[in-house]
């Protein structure tokens, strides 16, 4: 009975999660609207920082209750499920273009901070991963420092996109212009679906951590492992929803900003935040999804710049990673 009501609370928290999601992006794209912000550049950011506030929830309340397995699996996991599925399934509704931008400048804001996080996990930390016994086994420590780098480095991100933004307006079509709601009652309604959105966010996310972490222990599943599955995938629901929809309108900028902009937000900022917080213990598991990731990355941006879009079979190549992923996951 107790596992059924656990099941219950996990799926309300997703609801609330998924539902305050797209509260607050409706609110936030309205208050981007109102600053003729372009498409990609909302995707990057509001909308991709709107979509990534559940794994913000899970993580910060994972970290804040020293459940940091699924804060730091919860990240990686969603970053995955966001380049593999969310992209893959958008290429499968139709082959989805991609701007140059998207693969010089924000791609290395997603790989090489991952490089950098495998090597300082690692390098120091040879004998440990050598003779860690088991998946679960503890090899490293991302410290307050290693957090504090993140949030600077995602500080320094927002800012290069703020500059571009700002360059972009001047180019903003007057069709866009004449769209952009001008009263302030308009601004009042977004600013209260904001505070909606952001208030069931908060509250999914307590509720998916509290009932994820006993189901886990019930079914004598690892944090790790339910983590990086059922918590990371019911996160990531708000980003798959936005790009699927947003894909089908013929809005590729909007999908694929959001897709990039929530693994670049995840990985800086809300695993950031988590260590700076409390000190996030990485076990050896965690440093082969952290690897995964890596990889994952490089084959998207591959895709990406091959020729400038993500075809139909890419699309397949990437949900099939992605299977294979969660196969390998579940096997260990």
């Amino acid at each position: 009975m107790n596992l059924v009501i656990y099941l219950a609370v996990l799926g309300i928290s997703f609801l609330a999660l998924i539902k305050g999601a797209d509260v607050f992006v409706d609110g936030a794209c309205g208050v981007a609207r109102l600053l003729r912000v372009p498409s990609l550049i909302i995707g990057l950011t509001v909308v991709s920082m709107g979509t990534s506030l559940p794994e913000t929830a899970v993580s910060v309340t994972a970290s804040l209750a020293d459940s940091n397995e699924i804060a730091i699996s919860n990240v990686l996991g969603s970053n995955i499920f966001n380049l593999l599925v969310v992209l893959g399934v958008c290429a499968l509704i139709r082959p989805v273009p991609v701007d140059r931008n998207v693969v010089k400048r924000d791609f290395p804001f997603t790989i090489l901070p991952a490089i950098g996080l495998f090597a300082l996990l690692c390098l120091p930390n040879l004998k440990s991963l050598l003779y860690a016994g088991s998946m679960d086994a503890n090899v490293a420590q991302a410290g307050r420092i290693t957090g504090i780098v993140l949030l600077v480095v995602f500080g320094i991100y927002i800012f290069i996109l703020a500059v571009e933004g700002k360059r972009c307006a001047a180019c903003a079509c007057p069709d866009e212009d004449d769209n952009a709601p001008k009263s302030s009652g308009g601004a009042l309604k977004y600013a209260f679906f904001i505070i909606i959105g952001c208030v069931l966010i908060i509250a999914g996310g307590k509720g998916a951590v509290w009932s994820a972490k006993l189901i886990a222990a019930m079914c004598g599943m690892s944090e790790t492992l339910i983590g990086l599955t059922v918590v990371a995938i019911g996160t990531s629901l708000p980003e798959l929803i936005t790009s699927m929809v947003a894909s089908r309108k013929g809005e590729a900028a909007l999908a694929v900003g959001n897709a990039v902009g929530s693994s670049i937000f995840n990985l800086l900022f809300v695993l950031g935040a988590s260590c700076a917080i409390s000190p996030v213990t990485i076990n050896l598991a965690s440093v082969y999804d952290l690897a995964i990731f890596i990889f994952v990355s490089a084959v998207t941006m591959y895709f990406c710049y091959s020729r400038d879009k993500i075809s139909k079979f890419e699309g397949i190549c990437l949900v099939f990673l992605y299977a294979a992923d969660m196969v390998f996951a579940i096997a260990r």
